[in-house]
């Protein structure tokens, strides 16, 4: 028995082709979604599911009994996929399968949640206004109670904009939430001390503290077999990524119904532990700007909110200061005009202004828009000491 995956804040789970796909008939396998829709729900106050298959599931629309030859098959096939993807999770988290033949749908009471589908490119994560339109929506569906499911945008995505699989797509992903916990479903117990094929004594490593280049050479180069696009390189990749984040990364097999809770009864997966520092590098980061581009003077209320690990909310400004885009570096100054920290803007400067002091129920009749978020999220704002006893 290990310690129980419970009581998490926010979870992402990663699912791959080579799982949620049937064999014989190229479906989603609806009984296994189901189970782990059931296995899911209730350990996270707030769930992420990225998923791959859309171009597996796409194939028999196209009457491909093979991997697509060309990107614009691959991207048709994604196309047509796409749907039944999205229709399989939304039956999972409803409660509502069929078989993995095609037969009548079952209903279960317990982990009905509502899904929402996420298409990204890695462009939307490596361009600084895309990434803050992606975390604002994946923000706003995970406060609504929903269940965003998270895919590569296949049908634009070309080589030079691809993630390649979506095992690194979660890592980004989990940087993107503030995940604790990043959960690899794959079709291996997790990360072995040897190549099993050739080792049938090879061991199963239960903990990592670092991924380091002993451990990649353990995982040799990514693989390509079946339906999937994924192998063990890109699996420590992400693990590399998530935990440098401050994210704990669970690999471990998904064959099972339940996966998690197998693991709560075997240990049998690999943890690697984050990095003690990593959410740190991001505020060390952020402290490091040098080109601030404005001033956001705030009141004692939101001096309060902040020194609490709150957002900046346009209610707690009292001015704005600058010429900055949204995106861009600011400063925070409090009611004394000291500078209490600094962030990246969730508004250009002319919006900000217009917003300022107003609820989040004001906003859209301002701006004729609806809000994006907090004027500062509290993932992008770094306080350059403690604010206690700063109120005037």
């Amino acid at each position: 028995m290990v310690a129980g995956l419970t009581g998490l804040d926010t979870c992402v789970v990663k699912v791959g082709s080579s799982l949620l796909v049937a064999g014989a008939d190229g479906g989603p396998r609806g009984p296994w979604l189901d189970a782990l829709a059931q296995d899911l729900v209730g350990r996270a106050r707030r769930l992420v599911i990225v998923t791959s298959g859309a171009i597996a599931l796409g194939r028999t629309a196209l009457g491909l009994d093979r991997r697509p030859a060309s990107l614009a098959e691959a991207q048709a096939a994604a196309a047509a996929g796409q749907i039944r993807l999205a229709l399989a999770w939304s039956a999972a988290f409803a409660g509502d399968t069929g078989d993995d033949t095609g037969g009548a749908p079952h209903r279960r009471a317990g982990h009905r949640r509502t899904t929402a589908q996420v298409l990204l490119t890695l462009a939307d994560l490596d361009d600084r206004r895309r990434y803050l339109n992606a975390r604002d929506t994946l923000d706003a569906l995970l406060g609504a109670g929903l269940v965003p499911v998270v895919n590569e945008n296949d049908t634009v995505a070309t080589d030079e904009i691809r993630f390649g699989d979506n095992d690194r797509l979660a890592a980004r992903v989990a940087q993107v939430v503030g995940a604790d916990l990043l959960v690899l479903l794959s079709d291996v117990d997790g990360l072995m001390d040897a190549d099993p094929r050739r080792h049938p004594d090879a061991r199963l490593i239960e903990r990592v503290a670092v991924v380091d280049d002993r451990l990649r050479a353990l995982a040799g180069p990514t693989g390509a077999t079946g339906v999937g696009t994924g192998g063990m390189a890109t699996k420590l990749d992400a693990a590399d990524i998530a935990t440098r984040s401050g994210t704990t990364v669970l690999l471990t097999s998904g064959l099972a119904d339940r996966p998690l809770a197998r693991y709560e009864a075997t240990g049998r997966g690999t943890l690697f532990a984050p990095q003690e520092n990593g959410l740190a590098t991001r505020k060390q980061w952020l402290r490091g700007l040098q080109g601030v581009r404005g001033t956001l003077s705030v009141d004692a209320g939101a001096v309060r909110a902040l020194d609490r690990g709150a957002s900046l909310l346009p209610a707690g400004v009292t001015r704005v200061d600058g010429r900055f885009e949204r995106g861009d570096p600011v400063r925070v100054a409090g009611p004394d005009g000291r500078a209490l920290g600094q962030g990246l803007a969730g508004y250009g400067a002319a919006d900000a202004a217009a917003i300022a002091g107003q609820r989040q129920d004001q906003i859209a009749q301002t701006l004729g828009y609806p809000a994006r978020g907090p004027m500062i999220h509290r993932n992008d704002l770094v306080l350059f000491h403690p604010l206690r006893g700063t109120d005037p």
